[in-house]
């Protein structure tokens, strides 16, 4: 019964995988001297994919489903083929399980930045980094050109040399897009497309696809970055003499506190100022001296006023801009009169001339039209 028992066992397998890592993509299922029994049970579950290998050679690959191996295209490895060797098969098969599942949020950057010829700019230099996902789409050429005999690979030991040819393919795709940098921002999207299209062919030719693909920024060196600000700014800025009166005043703000923080010190050093020349003036007068004048400064002269220009309507036809001058001689030709509507820069709608100050003083040299009878 024991030695039932014992045969029996020889007969019975069950490989399957469950996977609790989240960067596993092929696992070798480990078995006592890689024997797989005849009539063993292989469990392959949604998103795995099991590549048979049988002395050294690809010989099956089983996507998702159980199977009995038992058929007549598998095989035969049981002990009871070879009684002399003591129920131990001197075949050799081995299992991997490929996971056929997305992997996500991987990340890329480039290392070094990437010149470019910007139509703007000039010659510029970018950083970029960003996010992918890959999948095994042919797990039998993954196996062949990338796994061959480890027994558990990971993402991370093709991840790197994927970054390397996206790096690659971003610098030659930046450059043939002859998009501007300011407006590569709004064109990540179709710039990782082009990436992705043309690391197609290559990640093919190891078994992968890449199913997503996403710039996630795009930047420049910090001192183009700070001048690039600067242009913003004086862009924002817009009229100068308006953006330097803006930034005096800003400037005479921040001054105010230490202003009244200094205040007491500069009213002391006055005051003593004021006591030392006040003794100097009297032991001057006392010796007959006239004391020294203290001579002010000449204030500056008052800018000149601003002349206005006039639009004058009449008949409902506007006409000018006309200065005070040419108002005076049209007054002499009758051209212009006291109720004539005029406006200028600054003033609520149209009005007579007669109603405004600085005009009415063109009419003092006439009288005034007689009364009606």
């Amino acid at each position: 019964m024991a030695i039932f028992d014992f045969l029996k066992g020889q007969f019975i397998d069950v490989i399957h995988w469950t996977d609790d890592t989240r960067d596993t993509l092929v696992w070798r299922f480990e078995r006592e001297g890689h024997e797989i029994k005849y009539g063993a049970k292989l469990t392959v579950r949604e998103g795995q994919t099991a590549v048979f290998i049988h002395e050294g050679q690809m010989a099956d690959i089983f996507p998702p489903g159980m199977y009995m191996l038992e058929t007549n295209n598998m095989p035969i490895m049981t002990s009871l083929q070879h009684w002399h060797h003591g129920f131990q098969s001197p075949f050799k098969s081995e299992i991997y399980f490929v996971n056929t599942n997305r992997f996500t949020n991987l990340k890329w950057g480039t290392k070094n930045p990437i010149m470019l010829r910007d139509p703007e700019f000039g010659p510029v230099r970018i950083r970029a980094f960003g996010t992918y996902a890959i999948k095994v789409s042919d797990p039998g050429v993954f196996m062949r050109e990338i796994v061959g005999t480890d027994g558990e690979f990971t993402t991370d030991e093709v991840a790197f040399q994927i970054r390397n040819v996206i790096v690659q393919q971003f610098s030659q795709a930046i450059a043939r897009s002859g998009i501007p940098v300011l407006d590569m921002a709004a064109n990540t999207g179709e710039v990782g497309a082009l990436i992705a299209q043309a690391i197609e062919p290559t990640i093919k030719a190891y078994g992968l696809s890449l199913p997503e693909m996403y710039i996630e920024n795009i930047s420049l060196p910090p001192e183009v970055e700070k001048a690039l600000d600067a242009r913003t700014s004086r862009g924002l800025a817009g009229n100068l003499d308006d953006h330097m009166k803006w930034k005096a005043a800003e400037a005479m703000g921040q001054g105010g506190a230490m202003d009244q923080s200094m205040g007491m010190g500069f009213g002391a050093g006055m005051g003593m100022n004021m006591a030392q020349n006040m003794a100097q003036n009297m032991a001057q007068g006392m010796a007959g001296q006239q004391p020294p004048q203290t001579v002010a400064s000449a204030a500056p002269p008052p800018p000149p006023p601003v002349e206005h220009v006039w639009h004058i309507a009449r008949a409902g036809q506007t006409s000018g801009p006309f200065s005070k001058a040419d108002l005076g001689k049209m007054v002499s030709t009758g051209e212009f009169d006291r109720d004539t509507h005029v406006w200028t820069q600054g003033q609520d709608g149209w009005k007579k001339a007669s109603e405004i100050n600085e005009l009415a003083q063109l009419f003092t040299v006439m009288p005034p039209p007689p009364p009606p009878m």
